[in-house]
């Protein structure tokens, strides 16, 4: 089933590269490859954050096994988003990117949800979580939360008319975050309760 998910996640690239090599991205290519590719990082990130609720309400722990996987291509294609920006948009063009930085806020608020989630892809690994401590690795990867916020404002800020998909997926970030407040108000009441089912 993992290499089932893992190929299946593949599948949007796929079908980006198969667009392009068939000029079907449109009159602004770049732009398509650009939004394609920050949808899915943030569709990907989404599904991290999914996979603790739903291993609990379908008490179902094996799926822990696949949240670093999903972690993994929503920084995988997060990173595509970026280099479409350098590369195709910019033609790393560092003083413009740099002006762009500057006037620009929704760049800052995604160039920080990538800058935090390289420290989470870094210490993805069983052998990270050893080194860390258990402790501490979940600390870090806590930060998960203030990545999908940042992701989310950065989309906001980039839309200038039609909010409906970034609030459409703030929706869900908010059903995501109050389902874990909830459950973390029943744990402190209900001490029978499993404390814990991963982040």
């Amino acid at each position: 089933m993992k290499r089932l998910v893992f190929l299946a996640s593949l599948l949007p690239l796929a079908w980006l590269l198969g667009e392009g090599f068939t000029g079907k991205l449109g009159p602004n290519p770049v732009e398509a490859i650009t939004h394609s590719t920050g949808d899915w990082a943030l569709r990907f990130l989404l599904a991290t954050l999914v996979i603790s609720p739903a291993r609990r309400v379908l008490k179902q722990p094996s799926l822990i096994g696949y949240r670093r996987l999903l972690g993994l291509y929503a920084f995988f294609y997060a990173a595509l988003h970026l280099l479409t920006w350098v590369w195709l948009d910019k033609f790393f063009d560092w003083p413009e990117m740099w002006d762009d930085l500057l006037h620009r806020r929704f760049i800052m608020a995604g160039l920080l949800a990538l800058a935090l989630m390289v420290p989470l892809a870094l210490t993805s690994t069983t052998a990270s979580i050893a080194r860390l401590g258990g402790r501490n690795w979940r600390r870090l990867h806590q930060a998960v939360y203030v990545v999908a916020i940042a992701a989310l404002v950065h989309y906001y800020w980039l839309v200038k008319s039609d909010i409906t998909a970034p609030l459409s997926y703030g929706a869900v970030l908010g059903v995501l975050l109050l389902f874990r407040v909830v459950v973390k108000l029943l744990v402190s009441r209900r001490p029978d309760l499993p404390a814990r089912q991963g982040s």
